[in-house]
C-alpha cells in the first residue's frame, strides 16, 4: 500500500531525498569491480530509495505533504526518460544514474569518482559518456552531465537537479510539429521517435516536404507507378515518392533511382520548402544559390544561413527550418504558409496557437 501511495506522490516530493552508499575503495584506490557495482553497491542504493519512499508514504499518511523547503532537485526512483538540448545540465549525486541513448554528453566533477558501470571502470572529469553505457555517481560525490550535441536522449534514475540552457530548443519545435501533424517521428523506442540526432533521408525529407505542402492525403491517395527501381512497389513509400513524381516536385536521383536512403543535405531540403511556398520550381537544379535565395524569401535569416552552411545538417535541422517557415509569406504574398495549411484543414488555429506556445527564445 505504501508504494502503491508513492507512485502517485509527484517526484517533486522526494526532491530532499538523500542517497547514501558505499563503492568499493577509496579515493586513492577508486576503481570498483563490475560485480560489485551490479550487486552489493546498487543493493544499498535502492534499499536507501525505498526507505525514502516509505518515509515520505509515511507523512502523507499523516496529513503532510511529503515536501521539504530545502527542496532542489528530485529523486526518481525508477528509470526515466528525458529529451535534452545543448548545455542542458542534469546534476546528480551518490547513487545518481545516468545513461545516453542518443546524443553526446559530458561528466564533469571537482571531487569523488564517476563509475561506467558497464566497464567497471571509473571515467575522469571532462570525459565524453558513451551511448548505451550506464554511469553511476559514487560516494560523496557530485556530478554535472552536460549535453555536448544540440539535442540528447538520456535516462536517468536517482537524485537529480536540472538546469536548462538558451540554446536552440529543437525538441520543442518538433513537438510543436507533431502536433500540427507535420512531423510524425520514427519507429524509434525513445526520444518519441524524433530522431533530431541523426541525418535525415531523402525519403524522410519528401515526406516532410509533403506535408508542408498540405498535401499528405493526396499522397497517400495516389495510384500508379514510378520510374524508379529501388522503390518498393505497393508501398506507403511508392505513394509519396509516386505522388511527388507525378507533380513535378523530385526529378529523383538518376531517371532510375531514388535513393531513399540517401542523405539529404540543407541545400536539398531548403530547396524543397522553396518549392513548397512558391519561390522555386523543380526545373531549378542549381542548388549553390539556395540557402540565400531563402535568406530574400524571408525564409531564413542570415543567421541560419550561416548555422546551415558549417552544421551537419541533422533532423533537428529539418524541423528548425520547417518550424520556422510556417511564419513566413507565400511567393504571392496571400498569407503565411502557416495560414495556407490551416486554409486547406491540415491543422487548426487552436492547435497552431498552442504549437507556438511551445517554443520560446529567438530565432538565429
Amino acid at each position: 500500500m505504501m508504494k502503491k501511495i508513492a507512485v502517485l506522490v509527484p517526484l517533486s516530493i522526494l526532491m530532499a531525498a538523500a542517497v547514501w552508499a558505499f563503492a568499493a575503495g577509496d579515493a586513492g584506490d577508486p576503481l570498483v569491480s563490475l560485480a560489485y557495482l551490479n550487486g552489493t553497491f546498487t543493493n544499498m542504493v535502492e534499499t536507501e530509495v525505498d526507505q525514502r519512499l516509505d518515509a515520505a508514504d509515511a507523512e502523507l499518511l499523516e496529513g503532510g505533504t511529503g515536501l521539504s523547503s530545502e527542496s532542489a532537485g528530485g529523486l526518481a526512483a525508477t528509470w526515466k526518460e528525458t529529451r535534452l538540448k545543448q548545455f542542458d545540465v542534469l546534476q546528480g549525486t551518490t547513487g545518481t544514474n545516468v545513461l545516453v541513448l542518443a546524443g553526446g554528453m559530458q561528466v564533469t566533477y571537482s571531487a569523488g569518482t564517476v563509475v561506467d558501470v558497464t566497464t567497471g571502470t571509473t571515467v575522469s572529469s571532462g570525459a565524453a559518456l558513451t551511448k548505451n553505457h550506464r554511469y553511476m555517481v559514487a560516494e560523496d560525490t557530485e556530478a554535472a552531465f552536460t549535453v555536448t550535441s544540440k539535442t540528447a536522449v538520456v535516462d536517468y534514475q536517482g537524485i537529480y537537479t536540472f538546469s536548462d540552457s538558451n540554446a536552440v530548443d529543437y525538441n520543442a519545435m518538433a513537438a510543436a510539429l507533431k502536433g500540427l501533424h507535420l512531423f510524425k517521428g520514427t519507429f524509434t523506442g525513445y526520444g518519441e521517435g524524433f530522431d533530431l540526432e541523426a541525418a535525415p533521408t531523402r525519403l524522410q525529407a519528401l515526406i516532410m516536404f509533403i506535408r508542408v505542402l498540405g498535401e499528405e492525403e493526396q499522397a497517400l491517395d495516389w495510384t500508379g507507378t514510378t520510374p524508379f527501381t529501388d522503390i518498393a512497389k505497393g508501398t506507403e513509400t511508392e505513394k509519396y515518392v509516386g505522388y511527388a513524381y507525378s507533380r513535378g516536385y523530385t526529378n529523383g536521383y538518376s531517371a532510375t533511382q531514388f535513393k531513399p536512403a540517401g542523405a539529404v543535405n540543407a541545400y536539398q531540403y531548403t530547396e524543397f520548402v522553396l518549392r513548397a511556398m512558391g519561390y522555386s520550381s523543380a526545373s531549378n537544379t542549381n542548388l549553390a544559390d539556395t540557402l540565400i535565395r531563402a535568406q530574400g524569401a524571408g525564409v531564413l535569416t542570415s543567421g541560419e544561413v550561416e548555422m546551415l552552411q558549417k552544421s551537419t545538417f541533422l533532423r533537428a535541422e529539418l524541423v528548425y527550418i520547417s518550424y520556422y517557415a510556417l511564419d513566413t509569406m507565400l511567393s504571392d504574398g496571400s498569407c503565411t504558409l502557416g495560414e495556407h495549411l490551416m486554409e486547406k484543414g491540415v491543422f487548426t488555429d487552436r492547435e497552431w496557437e498552442t504549437a507556438r506556445s511551445q517554443v520560446s527564445g529567438w530565432r538565429l
